[in-house]
């Protein structure tokens, strides 16, 4: 039945052209290079740079997939262990949204590329296959798409999916979709999950079990000059404050509603700093919390500290060290509104701990760990949240222990990166030859 998804998918595309270009009206980069997503390639687009001659034999050619931001810092930390053990590979780095893009720039190296995701039909995937001619492909957490798996496997290159993860929500959605999902899953050359939970659901679809790695997001070192400047500026406040972190549409709503609920007193004790997840939602949230009465000072403002002001907003990419190197305490955004969930690690890396709503399904085994190790705590409403927030901050002996908690469940499950390049190695020892020594190098023992 794939034949008919590929119709239907092929279909659509004028309609996710469309789609693309309206994209682009607040996120320019949704507008380049529309045709790599369908297999159309020009002159100016990368290209495959030249094989080594016979003696050098060929490259270790890696197509990473990381879809959107998140997978993408995930891309960057199996990456970053990945050239330690491989120094000379090649990179074929493809993402499906703009700050995913964005993201996956400072990843690069000379002889690498970057380009976006092929639309799942299969000329656009045998296009994007001739051109570059990866040696093998990952694909991180989530991206199973089935003709991408049919045509890999078409051509003999394997095809694995890392640090994978599969909510019971997805797990449902698949079921319902078996004559589709069970194919593609089964025919992966291999699967690495994040949690033991995560490999049954995974097994449910039939995809080729290898083992549990970890999550590679654990692995993730926050940015020390972030975290210092953080520490300065903490220095010189008089006041805690209070992340809302990665907050999803609908719910800052939900946040100045709780706000509103507060005395005016406890409030102004508090610092107050919000970071929307989407960069293109920074200027209508800021008008959001205007139009509520509040005065704003936003991050693009700040040089060498923040302004005095109600709410700060924290509307730059790439910062959250620094957002969470401020905070004492975090509300988690995605978690209020029924949306999944956004990654609480990168918060108990920076010793925050996090305040969490009902609706954390995307990252259901974290949260639940970080509440048993006391580095998070789940609350019913945004309203319940925020006034834990502000008991927490006034509690300093509670808010020390909690990040600390934090911090030490963090460093606990560190590794993922070392333990899935090795099974990479040791799945496919042909491709992942580990490199001789450079001439010169001194030799190490062990």
């Amino acid at each position: 039945m794939r034949w008919l998804y590929s119709l239907v998918l092929q279909c659509l595309q004028p309609w996710v052209r469309r789609k693309l270009r309206r994209r682009a009206l607040a996120e320019p980069r949704y507008g380049a290079d529309i045709g790599q997503r369908f297999g159309v390639y020009t002159a100016a687009d990368p290209a495959p740079p030249p094989t080594p001659d016979a003696a050098s034999g060929p490259p270790l050619r890696i197509w990473i997939h990381a879809v959107s931001l998140g997978e993408t810092r995930a891309a960057a930390i199996l990456l970053a262990a990945l050239r330690a053990r491989f120094p000379q590979l090649q990179l074929v780095l493809t993402h499906g949204t703009a700050t995913g893009w964005e993201q996956g720039q400072a990843l690069l190296q000379a002889g690498d590329m970057q380009v976006w995701q092929p639309w799942d039909t299969p000329a656009a995937v045998d296009a994007f296959l001739q051109r570059f001619q990866p040696s093998v492909g990952l694909l991180l957490e989530t991206e199973v798409w089935p003709n991408w798996v049919a045509r890999c496997q078409a051509r003999r290159m394997p095809l694995y999916l890392v640090n994978a993860r599969l909510s019971a929500k997805s797990l449902h959605k698949a079921q319902r979709l078996s004559w589709l999902a069970r194919p593609a899953f089964a025919s992966l050359a291999g699967v690495w999950a994040q949690t033991p939970a995560d490999a049954g659901r995974l097994g449910q679809l039939g995809a080729p079990l290898r083992g549990v790695t970890g999550n590679l997001k654990f692995d993730a070192q926050p940015d020390a000059r972030q975290l210092a400047r953080a520490a300065d500026w903490r220095s010189h406040l008089d006041r805690p404050v209070v992340l809302f972190a990665s907050s999803r549409e609908g719910e800052e709503q939900m946040f100045l509603a709780a706000l509103a609920t507060l005395p005016s007193a406890r409030r102004m004790r508090v610092q107050w700093l919000l970071v929307p997840r989407h960069p293109q939602r920074f200027d209508s949230v800021a008008t959001l919390l205007a139009n509520a009465g509040f005065t704003v000072s936003r991050r693009r403002s700040w040089a060498d500290a923040p302004h005095s002001a109600d709410i700060w907003l924290g509307d730059s990419l790439g910062e959250m060290a620094l957002y969470y190197g401020l905070a004492d305490i975090a509300l988690l955004g995605g978690s209020f509104a029924p949306l999944g969930g956004q990654n609480l690690i990168e918060s108990a890396a920076c010793s925050c701990p996090v305040l969490l709503g009902p609706h954390t399904f995307n990252f259901a085994e974290a949260a639940e760990q970080a509440i048993a190790h006391g580095a998070a705590q789940r609350l019913a409403t945004m309203a319940d949240a925020v006034a834990r927030a502000v008991g927490y901050v006034a509690d300093r002996d509670t808010l020390q222990h909690m990040r600390a908690q934090a911090l030490a469940w963090s460093q606990s499950h560190r590794g993922a990166a070392e333990r899935t390049v090795q099974a990479l190695v040791d799945a496919a020892p042909a491709l992942f030859k580990t490199a001789p020594p450079s001439p010169g190098a001194a030799g190490s023992g062990g």
